[in-house]
């Protein structure tokens, strides 16, 4: 027996207790996880004795490796705090070296001065932009910059509307009055939508819909703020919406009319219902001047039905908005980091990235809950949350660490049993040498 066995085991021991002890500090670190060390046996033996006799050197520390396992996820109140449920880092970086990049499963981020979203350290959260035109994210990797200003109005150009007209309403006879906005007799029913002008204002237009003596088919008329489209007296029907005997819209026979109704020598258009809006052209005009524009707007009725149940409406869609003023970001499963305006608009802004590797293990912490990738870890691949094999993120959440403070306590007591013990061993070897050396 030797001192080199309880000399080896009081080092491993005491290694131990480093891992176990920095793995408590981090109970409560945001991201962080475990680590573990691992040891191996020692011998020292020549190639030409080997024997299965041999005691033995002692043990060694073979490698101390983290524990990649998920961590528990608790929501925040910071709408910019990011976690990862399930496979991937964060990649990020320092705005003087873009291509430096480090990895991260901590996700509390917030925005800097410039728009960019960071990490406490002032890091650049990694990702993609998106494109103004088809609103996809894509692109090279880069650093994400969130729009600070507000988005401007869009013109309605479609609106849609998914109804039922009843169909026991009767067809009108010689008694029923021409249709007129303000005698509700003259028509069967009505409905509206807002639209928006060039200007982002908001004008409200109307529809009223006038069972046709033709089986199947309405007539339709319009307003605009409560003003005839198109102007004149007496108004002319601008669309005619017919259904099959099913019940079914028939596109065949909807579409716009010109020209007054079909019957009065009017033509029919298939398709949608086409209207020109004459919105503004300043919110002030000119005394005298007519100071109007028109614009036109595609009317549909897809999913519409005539069916013998009362009128209602089950959908109205357009497509414009007032202009807005940005009020906040969240941020999506797939990492869309979406902008939110005071108009009820969500946009896509950015789209996170992740970064996953063959070993996780052959990563290098730096400190700062980040890592480095080294040819042990191979090279990032870097994707969409949610795609290949990568997560999904959770906005206004953190991941936890993984570590398990209770098993750790009971590391932390199994060690330094294991270290008590190796003290003991030197002690024994030191009171043979002892008794040794005193023998007369």
């Amino acid at each position: 027996m030797s001192f080199q066995q309880g000399i080896s085991g009081l080092n491993a021991a005491s290694r131990n207790l480093e891992v176990i002890g920095n793995n408590i500090a981090n109970a409560n670190t945001t991201g962080a996880k475990g680590s573990r060390a691992e040891f191996g046996d020692v011998y020292a033996t020549a190639s030409l004795a080997q024997s299965s006799a041999t005691p033995g050197m002692g043990v060694a520390v073979t490698g101390i490796t983290q524990q990649f396992t998920q961590g528990s996820i608790k929501t925040t109140e910071n709408p910019l705090d990011i976690a990862i449920n399930g496979a991937g880092f964060f990649a990020v970086a320092p705005s003087s070296a873009a291509g430096d990049l480090s990895y991260t499963r901590d996700g509390s981020f917030q925005l800097d001065n410039k728009g960019y979203i960071v990490n406490g350290a002032g890091l650049r959260l990694q990702g993609y932009s998106v494109d103004p035109t088809t609103n996809l994210p894509g692109g090279l990797l880069g650093p994400i910059q969130l729009p600070a200003n507000g988005v401007s109005p869009k013109t309605t150009t479609s609106v849609g509307f998914g109804l039922n007209l009843d169909a026991r309403t009767p067809a009108p006879t010689a008694t029923t009055p021409a249709f007129s906005m303000t005698d509700p007799s003259s028509y069967t029913s009505t409905t509206s939508s807002a639209v928006y002008d060039q200007q982002g204002n908001q004008h409200v237009l109307s529809l009223y819909f006038r069972r046709d003596t033709v089986d199947n088919t309405w007539d339709v008329y319009a307003s605009m703020d409560g003003t005839a489209v198109p102007a004149g007296s007496p108004q002319q029907a601008v669309g005619q919406l017919a259904f099959t005997p099913a019940g079914a819209v028939d596109p065949a026979n909807t579409g716009t009319l010109s020209g007054g109704l079909v019957s009065a020598g009017g033509t029919l258009t298939p398709g949608k219902l086409n209207l020109d809006l004459p919105f503004p052209t300043s919110t002030l005009p000119v005394a005298g001047s007519p100071s109007t524009t028109t614009a036109p707007v595609a009317v549909g009725f897809d999913n519409s039905t005539q069916f013998g149940s009362a009128f209602g409406v089950n959908s109205v869609q357009q497509d414009g908005y007032a202009p807005g003023q940005l009020t906040g970001f969240s941020v999506g499963a797939d990492g869309t980091v979406q902008a939110q305006y005071s108009n009820g608009k969500t946009m896509p802004a950015a789209q996170v990235a992740l970064a996953n590797f063959r070993n996780d293990n052959g990563l290098v912490p730096v400190g700062g809950n980040l890592w480095k990738s080294t040819p042990a870890s191979g090279q990032p691949a870097i994707s969409a949350p949610g795609t290949a094999n990568l997560g999904s993120l959770q906005g206004g959440a953190l991941e936890e660490s993984n570590v398990d403070l209770t098993q750790q306590l009971v590391d932390m007591i199994t060690a330094q049993r294991a270290y008590q013990a190796n003290a003991q061993t030197i002690k024994t070897q030191d009171q043979m040498l002892s008794t040794l050396v005193n023998l007369r």
